[in-house]
């Protein structure tokens, strides 16, 4: 993926953190901090937690925290939480936050361990909010990304829209959320953008 189109993703995730009023921010595979930063300069959000696998990655996301120019903004990206965790073994630790973000993680899993994510997720942590992104594999041919192979190669699995639209579906019917699907970065005609977005919000929330 281009520069561009990363910004492009982090900009829509960005900007759905506001609009669903999130106080509270749960970002599950924050990497290096990409969106972990940004959040950050939010004066509106209370709590943001980071969740990685990888001490690097949280080691890399701390120190772009603590390099944010603005005394103000840095003085809250201070206080966000990293913590070396699975998102898939958390329990309850991380019950009810306002918003969860998983940008550009699922696809890094071996599919039969999406049932357990779900569970962990949508079941023990709950939150009223969940955006997810993933590649969009229609999009691919227009990467110039070979018809057998990955954007990436940790990648498990890339899912065209109509599997995604029908994991989401099925997602959202078994845990009792609405969602919605849409994709960033390009906007074709026929195969739509470079990545797809997933919006679920728990039935009944306001």
């Amino acid at each position: 993926m281009t520069s561009w189109h990363q910004t492009q993703r982090l900009e829509a995730v960005h900007r759905l953190v506001l609009d669903c009023g999130a106080r509270t921010v749960l970002d599950l595979g924050c990497g290096p901090g990409d969106l972990l930063t940004r959040l950050a300069t939010e004066p509106r959000l209370e709590r943001i937690v980071g969740l990685d696998l990888s001490a690097e990655a949280l080691e890399r996301s701390r120190a772009r925290l603590d390099s944010i120019a603005c005394p103000e903004a840095r003085e809250r990206a201070a206080r966000v939480e990293l913590v070396q965790a699975s998102m898939t073994a958390t329990g309850t630790t991380y019950r009810g936050f306002d918003c969860a973000l998983l940008v550009e993680t699922i696809e890094h899993m071996d599919p039969e361990r999406l049932s357990v994510l779900e569970r962990a997720l949508f079941e023990s942590m709950r939150p009223r909010t969940v955006v997810l992104t993933t590649p969009n594999a229609d999009f691919n041919p227009f990467l110039e990304v070979p018809a057998h192979r990955f954007r990436h190669p940790d990648h498990r699995f890339e899912w065209g829209r109509a599997r995604f639209a029908r994991w989401v579906e099925g997602v959202a019917c078994r845990n009792d959320y609405q969602a919605t699907c849409s994709t960033i970065g390009g906007r074709h005609p026929r195969y739509g953008g470079a990545t797809q977005l997933a919006v679920f919000r728990l039935s009944g929330d306001r």
